[in-house]
């Protein structure tokens, strides 16, 4: 099991994707907005940050970036439709982050998921 923090701005595929994770047997706190992650980060610890990329006022790459520099043995994956287009060469993602691109199927999720603790 892992305890995940979710940040995605769209209220309805935050509920969907913590409900798909808390039915695979993980631990999931949601935020939709990026600061408030950040915030909730800086209080408590977890195995995955789960990450959209583009979101208003703190996108998923800086939440990631200072994510990392809090707690550098934190797994980062972003989920987004964009990501051609969201990645911003002046910001660097965290090193090994991974990506997992809209559309995607909740078992190809879940299986992501379970390779990032895997590999703990």
């Amino acid at each position: 099991m892992a305890r995940i923090l979710l940040a995605e701005d769209d209220e309805s595929m935050r509920r969907f994707l913590s409900k798909a994770l808390e039915n695979a047997g993980h631990e999931v706190v949601s935020f939709g907005k990026g600061d408030e992650a950040h915030g909730r980060l800086k209080q408590d610890i977890f195995d995955i940050l789960l990450t959209d990329i583009v979101m208003p006022e703190m996108d998923g790459i800086e939440l990631a970036r200072l994510a990392a520099e809090l707690d550098p043995t934190l797994k980062i994956m972003f989920i987004t439709g964009f990501a051609a287009v969201a990645l911003n060469p002046e910001v660097a993602a965290p090193r090994d982050a991974k990506v997992l691109s809209k559309p995607f199927h909740l078992r190809d999720l879940v299986a992501e998921v379970d390779r990032l603790m895997a590999a703990a």
